[in-house]
């Protein structure tokens, strides 16, 4: 039950705002509003039934006064002493009755303002209204925060179609047929898109890679150090880890962020984590990195109905939730955890019973890239870091300094030392699946991405965007005119 201190006496209990701790802003788990609505509304519907007991003592207490009342001409003195008692007990009865009667109403009153005010919001932002103000990065360059990013969702299809590479006029296509709500639209429109097959998903294979017995820090900073040293030291690489404590055998999947394409290269190559995978994630539904995933865990060893947590930063994130509502993948292995550092998963839902953290904050782009927010509920836990962010000298800013995975590292130790309830009751269910640390079996995986398709001759489009150049060439040159032979040779 939740945690809510004393009330005024005949008053309901009402939810408390959403914690923080420190630099902190916590939604969702044990404290989250959702939860104590929950817990509040579950509640109400008890008091329901006391109230229903209640009418009944009180309909049985007026029949015994009614029965008492002939009695006190016969003995005045005991039997009006009777009477009256009676009398204040149903009194009694029947103001503890309309009083629980009463908190339950306010606790649904309450529930009902939520729930309007959580719909009224949304609504606002679908259209456009009451978003966040820009926030400043921390050069010349204008970095929009967190919340701000959900509120332009309404011009994302351009500003997708351009980050992958669509010519202006393209993007400006996109832009006016696909919702501007709808992500996966978005990005399944871009890549249908003539020219951008690239894009499109396509089979990822495995290979065995390096693997080592070493000591790593089995929490959620520990394992986004891990994380962080796999995206600093390969391209298109996963690590899975084998983690044997005294009650079972569990397994990590470590799934680095968006890895550019090389240089000179453009995105759809080999490496399933470029900026195609983006396109694969929230349009498709990870539907082939989650095979290769699956893969490499039954590679590393994992049998059927072992138990598994996946991490991931950024895309990799995406990918790492993805699995969460992944059938095929949940058939097999029992998905218990998922921590995502910087990634846009609010649209994604997991099947229930699976714990999540996840690491955001409110000056990083790119959590509110899919326009929603992470649903408050008792399994889903987010950490919003409010925290300034500076760069060292020299240092890459990337797409922002708030979403290097280096700083999320730092806001999950934060979380791992919170008092606040949701991050207790979250650090205690990840480490109850892995345990606090030691020894584990490291493996390495590349995954490969299948070659593209060549694209049938003439259709290409050129590099400035315009018509292919075979059919440029076809109007520029100018046909032949058929023969006539008598034209040639005269009218017979």
């Amino acid at each position: 039950m939740v945690d809510l201190p004393p009330g005024v006496p005949g008053e309901a209990f009402m939810p408390r705002a959403p914690g923080s701790d420190g630099p902190l802003r916590i939604r969702g788990g044990v404290g989250g509003l959702s939860f104590q609505f929950e817990e509040l509304l579950s509640g109400a519907s008890a008091l329901d039934d006391v109230v229903c007991v209640l009418q009944s003592v009180e309909s049985e207490a007026a029949l015994l006064n009614l029965a008492l009342l002939p009695h006190q001409t016969s003995t005045y003195s005991n039997g009006t002493k009777a009477f009256v008692a009676v009398g204040d007990a149903g009194r009694e009865i029947a103001r503890v009755r309309e009083q629980l009667q009463r908190m339950g109403a306010d606790v649904r009153a309450s529930h009902r303002e939520y729930e309007y005010a959580e719909s009224h919001a949304a609504i606002m932002m679908r259209i456009g209204l009451g978003m966040a103000a820009l926030g400043t990065g921390p050069d010349l360059v204008s970095l929009p925060r967190r919340d701000a990013t959900e509120g332009v969702m309404k011009d994302l299809p351009q500003a997708f179609a351009l980050m992958l590479g669509l010519e202006p006029g393209a993007a400006r296509t996109v832009h006016a047929t696909v919702a501007p709500g709808d992500t996966g639209g978005i990005l399944r429109g871009i890549a249908a898109a003539p020219g951008l097959a690239h894009l499109k998903p396509r089979p990822v294979s495995v290979s065995r890679g390096e693997e080592t017995i070493r000591s790593v820090e089995l929490t959620a900073p520990g394992l986004l150090k891990e994380l962080d040293q796999v995206s600093f030291s390969s391209q298109g690489e996963i690590e899975v880890l084998q983690v044997d404590n005294a009650r079972q055998r569990a397994w990590v999947v470590l799934i680095p962020g968006t890895q550019s394409a090389q240089l000179g290269g453009r995105p759809g190559g080999d490496n399933p984590l470029d900026e195609a995978g983006i396109v694969e994630a929230l349009g498709y539904g990870s539907a082939e990195t989650s095979q290769a995933i699956h893969q490499a865990l039954c590679e590393a060893g994992a049998e059927a109905g072992d138990v598994v947590v996946a991490v991931g930063h950024s895309q990799g994130g995406i990918h790492a939730m993805n699995l969460s509502q992944d059938k095929a993948f949940l058939a097999d292995y029992n998905l218990r955890f998922v921590v995502t550092a910087g990634s846009p998963v609010g649209g994604i839902t997991p099947e229930a019973g699976i714990g999540s953290l996840h690491l955001e904050h409110e000056n990083d782009w790119v959590p509110g890239a899919d326009g929603k927010v992470n649903p408050d509920t008792k399994d889903r836990v987010t950490v919003t870091m409010t925290n300034a962010v500076t760069l060292a000298p020299g240092e890459d800013p990337g797409i922002g300094p708030e979403h290097k995975l280096s700083r999320y590292v730092e806001g999950a130790e934060l979380a791992r030392k919170s008092t606040d309830p949701s991050l207790v009751a979250s650090t205690a269910a990840l480490g109850g699946v892995l345990g606090v640390g030691g020894m584990v079996r490291s493996q390495r995986f590349k995954l490969h991405r299948a070659p593209a398709l060549p694209a049938p001759s003439g259709c290409l489009p050129d590099v400035d965007g315009a018509e292919p150049t075979a059919a440029r060439a076809e109007q520029k040159t100018p046909k032949a005119e058929p023969s006539d032979i008598r034209s040639r040779s005269g009218a017979r």
